[in-house]
């Protein structure tokens, strides 16, 4: 008696073989990822719009004095204001991390990976859709920023997104978990 092979749902299906679906737990990861980059997305939006809907660009509203407070800036570039003349480099390199995320979906195999890129797909996602909505031009929007730390930086909820990914991403590859769940110096299944 003659077993097919077990196959995995990245592999591609031999001729005539029917292809294997993906399994319900990478559904759910694919789900949490969608969810949390939807939940930060909406949030970053929403923010966004309330500081441009309540507040005359430049106020300064004080929320924890000294340690916090509001002060709406349109920022064309990008953490402290770094390449204030190329925008559009920013612009690509969001939409490259949106694309690249989805690329990721394939591989993803492990809960804290689940929910880094779904913050990190949130992050740049809502940069993105400033720069490419917003005043001046397609491409070259200037991003609502508002959340001011004094004497440190002035950002939004994309950004705080992005960074607190990038330290679990950068985390999870310092202790070996690969975005498979496994440990990185694991032999990949057959």
């Amino acid at each position: 008696m003659e077993h097919e092979p077990i196959r995995t749902p990245d592999e591609p299906a031999a001729a005539g073989e029917r292809p294997v679906r993906p399994a319900p737990r990478r559904r759910a990861l694919v789900a949490t990822l969608l969810s949390v980059a939807a939940v930060g997305y909406a949030l970053d939006q929403t923010t966004k719009w309330l500081v441009q809907a309540n507040m005359a660009l430049g106020e300064t509203i004080d929320v924890w004095p000294p340690f916090l407070r509001w002060h709406y800036i349109l920022n064309p570039g990008a953490a402290f204001s770094i390449g204030t003349e190329v925008t559009w480099i920013f612009t690509i390199v969001q939409a490259a991390v949106v694309v690249y995320v989805f690329f990721l979906l394939r591989k993803l195999g492990s809960w804290p990976w689940a929910l880094a890129l779904g913050g990190l797909l949130a992050g740049a996602a809502g940069n993105l859709t400033d720069r490419l909505f917003r005043e001046p031009s397609f491409g070259m929007g200037h991003v609502v920023d508002f959340i001011s730390v004094p004497n440190f930086a002035i950002f939004n909820i994309a950004d705080s997104l992005v960074v607190c990914s990038m330290i679990a991403i950068c985390l999870m590859i310092f202790r070996g978990l690969g975005i498979d769940g496994r440990p990185a110096d694991a032999e990949p299944s057959r």
